[in-house]
């Protein structure tokens, strides 16, 4: 999902710096690739707060009573938690900056000045 994000960012980033475009058809397909990822968004973040707190809780229950099979499964949770606050950190942002694409296509298409900033 990271690498289609950030290929799809570039192409509406070189999109943008043409000028025979038809602005409409590509704010529609914009908003239906935002929404895409909005999705996405959504669940990671869900996944991501669910290891968060599955990861406290086992930390909560190391400190009370130590065993090894506890230590070890928050070792994994902690491994697991990482790459996914990674990969929601990079959703939400590349999602952030398609709002911003979103009002510049808007920009373009109506020939005004700034629109919401």
């Amino acid at each position: 999902m990271e690498k289609r994000i950030l290929s799809y960012r570039k192409y509406i980033d070189e999109l943008l710096q043409q000028t025979n475009v038809d602005w409409t058809a590509v704010i529609r397909e914009h908003l239906i690739q935002v929404a895409f990822f909005q999705h996405e968004r959504l669940i990671h973040l869900i996944v991501t707060v669910t290891f968060a707190i599955l990861e406290v809780v086992v930390i909560g229950l190391c400190v009370a009573v130590f065993t090894l099979g506890v230590g070890l499964l928050a070792i994994a949770l902690l491994v697991l938690l990482v790459p996914y606050v990674r990969h929601y950190y990079i959703l939400e942002n590349e999602v952030q900056k398609m709002y911003v694409q979103y009002d510049k296509l808007v920009e373009k298409r109506d020939g005004q000045g700034k629109h919401f900033r």
